[in-house]
């Protein structure tokens, strides 16, 4: 009988990867989805498997993926992990499947929006953030702009599933260029300020 190599923590990512139902690879058809990766999302809300440990994965403040120290390159890999990802009351985050949820570690903010997106939609203007996962969502009530003071009072947004979105440099610019004179941004029928 062979030797099993031994286990370097692959082998969880693998599993957890393997669990995710195949229909929730498929991208997101439109805007109307809320969606962190740009996918179908996945019914997180109806998955409660039971905790099998932490995995070496973490996400940097600049929203870089690592496992085991090393920077996940595959951005179609982290971007699937980003649509599996739920905090939970206790401000843990956990990647979950219907059948596991490993815990990973997170810096500041599981996710990056790159930039922002101007529309109109009913006669209203809106703004849409753009994830770094690949997700877009409407600056609204039900995904807030806040402002977080431990990143020198940058703008985030608030996701579905206890997730949230910091701003980048260039988007927190852009969207600080678009506020009106009392540092107003208008999207949705809402107001949001940035001072």
């Amino acid at each position: 009988m062979a030797e099993q190599p031994p286990d370097t923590g692959d082998s969880k990512l693998q599993n957890l990867l393997g669990s995710v139902p195949d229909r929730h690879h498929a991208a997101a058809r439109s805007i109307q989805t809320a969606s962190i990766n740009g996918r179908q999302p996945a019914p997180l809300h109806l998955w409660n498997p039971d905790f099998c440990g932490d995995v070496d994965m973490a996400i940097s403040v600049d929203g870089t993926w690592y496992h085991e120290g090393m920077p996940i390159k595959r951005a179609e890999l982290w971007q699937l992990f980003a649509g599996i990802m739920r905090r939970e009351d206790d401000g843990d985050y956990f990647l979950v499947t219907p059948v596991e949820k490993c815990r990973v570690s997170v810096a500041l903010h599981p996710l990056i929006i790159n930039d922002f997106e101007q529309g109109v939609s009913d006669g209203e203007p809106e703004l849409i953030a753009v994830l770094n996962a690949g997700g877009r969502f409407v600056v609204s009530d039900q995904y807030p702009l806040r402002l977080e003071p431990r990143a020198n009072g940058a703008a985030y947004v608030t996701l579905p599933h206890g997730l949230s979105a910091l701003c980048s440099r260039p988007a927190w610019y852009r969207l600080a260029e678009l506020a009106d004179a009392t540092h107003c941004i208008e999207s949705a029928g809402a107001r949001f300020y940035l001072a």
